[in-house]
Parts: structure tokens; sequence; C-alpha cells
């Protein structure tokens, strides 16, 4: 979390759009969509600022060049060249891209940790921008995206409370657009297409699916963030290779590949979680600038992000969630969520203490409504504190549905009352994990190799797996790959 993001919405209400037919850029048939080009980019410029407040940008200039410079080339070949793209790099550490309507495509800076070279950065840029203009992210974005902001999984929420919540299923991680085999099948030919156009060899796009398939098994019975908001069509790898062929053919001199100049260009990227954000330790969460630390519930998930950390069991029939208010004062703060959410007020406490610091202490219960004010399901309970502490407020929200909430109450109290100062300095002073990028001097097996240059085993599995490659596998000396840099250690 930050100092000056407080409580942002993470999507504004769309506007009711009248059904029309066009004809489809990509396909040159007539399509039914809710969506005109003029709402398409309202809807990305006024959806972006949301975005990047809820995430944040990682700021590197030449990463940015580059996919501004890559983003243009290929948009310019594209199926709608004449639309104005965007193209971001956002600070998480979830192997994710997506776009939007309007041009707007994003990577998180996981993703472009686990790119090998530039022709699988331009393969999946085109995947994405195959969406766009496909207009595949116009046609979902209306049926999708506010069935995935829901306040707690199972739990139907009234639109009001929802500005408190950004993702409470599917494992917390970054959730927007999902599509179908179909329209992935088709992105994925977009993908060859457009990175063939500007020179790259597409086959290398169809590798890079070899390390998401890594990512899901290493995930176990989760998937990682790239397939689960891109189901993987049947037989992908495969089709893409196919796909490769025909269009190298049309244009054979599409064989760049690049992989040191993007290696080079990744070198001290943040790898994981940044300290300085935030970040769990033995089930404490520190905040080295913020000064503080709390406990996270015993085999919870979290995600933390600029805005707000949001922890749930696996079950999903709860919720902790933890930001800054915007307000002044514990009792401003207090009110102000007792209207806008319309909360029915069980007990509050205006003088309770949190470690030594002022806080005020609320039971209240939400009734789900309709946009008619009717109920339409079982009351949320939620357990409030709001702690003053460095000049800030800050506020947590214990939440479940009424009937649950006292199986949850005793942990949402452990949490909420051991919040406290952060004293210890190792904790203040840890640094990020990065990204190096190392000339390999004596060859041999890639488990040998990093060994040497200092990676601890807990690392092992993902530095072979951000190299694209087995630990087994011979590295020849002269090579370039990527090892984990803790400064920690």
């Amino acid at each position: 979390m930050s100092k000056k993001l407080i409580y942002i919405t993470v999507f504004a209400l769309l506007a009711v759009f009248l059904t029309d037919c066009a004809k489809n850029p990509v396909t040159g048939k007539k399509q039914v969509t809710f969506m005109s080009p003029a709402q398409e980019q309202a809807l990305g410029d006024q959806s972006d600022p949301q975005i990047v407040g809820a995430y944040g940008l990682y700021e590197d200039q030449r990463m940015q060049s580059f996919i501004d410079q890559k983003g243009s080339q290929m948009a310019s070949v594209s199926h709608r060249p004449d639309l104005k793209f965007t193209f971001r790099i956002l600070d998480s550490p979830v192997v994710n891209a997506f776009a939007l309507p309007g041009g707007y495509v994003y990577f998180t800076r996981g993703i472009m940790a686990h790119f090998n070279n530039e022709a699988e950065f331009a393969g999946v840029l085109g995947h994405e921008i195959g969406h766009i203009t496909a207009r595949h992210s116009a046609q979902q974005y209306t049926k999708q995206v506010f069935g995935q902001i829901g306040l707690i999984a199972g739990i139907v929420v009234s639109p009001t409370f929802r500005q408190f919540a950004e993702q409470a299923n599917q494992g917390l991680s970054l959730m927007f657009l999902k599509f179908g085999r179909d329209n992935e099948s088709e992105s994925d030919q977009l993908g060859v297409e457009y990175s063939t156009k500007i020179g790259y060899d597409a086959h290398e796009m169809a590798d890079f699916f070899k390390t998401l398939g890594r990512l899901q098994q290493q995930a176990g019975a989760s998937i990682p963030d790239f397939l689960s908001t891109h189901p993987n069509p049947v037989d992908r790898f495969g089709k893409v290779h196919s796909a490769a062929d025909e269009w190298q053919v049309k244009y054979p001199q599409a064989k760049k590949v690049n992989s040191e100049a993007y290696l080079r260009l990744i070198d001290g990227l943040i790898y994981g979680e940044d300290p300085k954000q935030g970040y769990v330790e033995n089930n404490i969460f520190y905040h080295p600038e913020l000064k503080f630390e709390y406990p996270v519930p015993q085999n919870w998930r979290l995600q933390n992000s600029p805005t707000m950390v949001q922890m749930a069991p696996q079950d999903g029939k709860a919720m902790i969630q933890f930001t800054l208010a915007q307000e002044k004062s514990r009792k401003a703060a207090a009110d102000k969520l007792v209207q806008e959410a319309k909360l029915n007020i069980i007990e509050r406490q205006e003088n309770a203490r949190v470690s030594g610091f002022p806080a005020t202490v609320m039971l209240s219960d939400q009734t789900p409504t309709n946009q008619q004010g009717q109920a339409t399901g079982e009351p949320i309970r939620i357990l409030s504190y709001f702690i003053e502490y460095g000049g800030f407020i800050y506020v947590f929200h214990g939440m479940s549905s009424k009937a649950d909430f006292n199986s949850y109450s005793r942990t949402f109290k452990t949490t909420m009352t051991q919040f406290k100062e952060l004293t210890d300095v190792s904790k203040i002073n840890k640094k990020p994990k990065k990204i190096k990028i190392v000339k390999v001097q004596q060859g041999g097996p890639l488990k040998n190799v990093i060994s040497s240059f200092g990676t601890k085993q807990a690392d092992f599995e993902n530095t072979a797996i951000l190299n694209g490659m087995e630990l087994t596998q011979n590295i020849t000396s002269g090579s370039v790959i990527k090892i984990i840099a803790d400064p920690n250690q």
C-alpha cells in the first residue's frame, strides 16, 4: 500500500450500451456488439487510471521504451492500425498480461521476468493486441468484469459495498477478462501473424507456453494468473507452431529471437514481492516504509496492492481487508462507511486502544440489495477497526456471512488487535530480490551453474523456470542466463 492511494474504486460504473451490429475488423463478418469504437475508447480511458491506481506502474524507462516501440510497430500491422494503443508495465509479481477495450495493453513485471527473448514477448504482445483488434475485450468486458469484483466468494453484495473489494475470489490474483477457447485460439493466431509481420520467430511464442505449463505444475491445484485469465485451448502448442510455419513461408526473414538483448533489458528487474510495498514473512505482514506489522491468519491467501491488502481462507467464506482511510479522523472514516455502505450498527466503541494507539471498533451488518433496494441475500457481518497511527487512519474490515461470522470472529480480532509499530531494523531494511543477468564461465548442468553464482536451493526450481530450462540441462561456457539475486543473504 502507498501513502497517497486511498480507497480507489476498481472500475467506474459502466454506461448502458445499446446493441449494435458492426463488422468485425479481423473476420470482416458482421457481429452483434454492445459497444461502438468510441465507447470502447471511453471505457478504456475510464478504466486505465483505476488499474494503474490499484497496482502501480513499474518505473523503468528502458523497459517502457521497449514495449512502446514494439507495441507501436505491431499496432501498425494489426487490423486496427488507426486505434490509439497504450502499453503499460504494472508493478506486480504475478505472471499475467491482459488487454482492455480502447487499446490498453498491460504486462506485469512478473511476466516480463519470465520471457527469455524478444520473440516470446512479441508473441504475447500480439496475442493481447489480437484480443483488442478482434473485439474480444469489448464483447467480454460488460459480461464479466463486475462478476469478478464480488466482495466475498459465494456471497452477493450490494454495489455500494463493492468499493471495498478488488478481488475476493480466484486466489486473490489479477483477474480481468476471461475469454473462451475460440477467442483464445483466434488471438493465438493473431499473435503469430502480428509478431511475424514485425520480423520475429513466432515459434518462440509456442515455446513460452511450456513456461506457463511449468508454472501451473508448480502451483499444484492452482493455476498461474495468465492461464486463469486465458484458458488454454486444446493443442495450443502444436497449432501455434503450425501457424508459425505458415506465416514464415510468407515472411521468410521473420527469424528474430534476440535473446541476449532482451535479457540485458531486464537485468535488475525486481523479482517477487517488493518489500517496500509490504511483505509477508513467517505469517507476519511487514510494511517497512509505513513501519507497521500485523499477523496473517495461518493458511490464508494474501494479495497486496498499492491500495489495500486482502486476506482470505481457501474456502472463500471470509475476508480481511486492510487499507488507509481518506478521512482525517476515526469518527469521520467510520461515519462515511456507515452512510455509504448503508450499515446497520450493532455495536460501536469510540475509545478503544490497539497496541496503545487510539482505535474505533464497530460491528455491523449489511444486507445485499438490488438496484431497487430489495434484499437479495443473506446479511454480511462486518467487524471494523479504525486505528490512528503515524498521522493516518488505518482500517481493517473482517467480513463473512452472518451465519459464518462466529467461526471467523476470533481470527479477525487476532489480526486486528495485534497491529503494532514495526521497529525491527532487519525487517525495515529488507531489500527486494532481483533478476541478475550473468555470463557462464564454466559450463555444466544448470543446477551446478546457478549454485556457483550463489543461488540458494530454495530458488533452484524458480530459477530453472525463469530460464525456460531444466535443472539437469547442460549449459555451455559463455551462455547468458538469469539468476535470482537476494541482497538479504
